[in-house]
């Protein structure tokens, strides 16, 4: 089987993670600058088989797209011309970034490392995965 692959999408920077080959397990990889996303797909889609990409869906509580929903479609279509074979996903991201503080703290991170937006990015990525894998089934 192939990989499932997550985005936490952001404006800045991206969160990442990954599924095992039999898509069972959600792993995060990293958080890279958002200019870098598609140089470190590319390589990652290179050495890896993935078939599905799942990006977090960020609406408002409304129900409406937010700011970053133009960026997210314009990479989708960039992603999707480069990659046709992979199937894009959405996900909906509410709340994953407080849902990965909540985690932090309760796997004992210190303080000082929950602060690091870097690694909330990639909990947050796990999160998006691990919901979009319990849907599935």
């Amino acid at each position: 089987m192939s990989r499932i692959l997550a985005i936490d999408y952001g404006s800045k920077r991206c969160g990442i993670a990954a599924s095992d080959p039999l898509r069972l397990i959600a792993n995060g990889l990293t958080t890279i600058p958002t200019w870098q996303l598609m140089d470190w797909l590319k390589n990652y889609l290179l050495a890896e088989e993935v078939g599905d990409l799942v990006i977090g869906e960020s609406l408002h509580k409304d129900g409406t797209p937010n700011a970053i929903n133009a960026e997210v479609v314009g990479f989708e279509r960039k992603f999707a011309r480069l990659y046709p074979a992979i199937r894009l996903h959405r996900q909906d991201e509410f709340r994953t970034s407080r849902r990965a503080m909540e985690a932090m703290i309760e796997m004992g991170v210190p303080r000082m490392k929950r602060r690091e937006k870097e690694r909330v990015d990639q909990m947050a990525a796990t999160l998006i995965l691990q919901d979009f894998m319990e849907a599935l089934d």
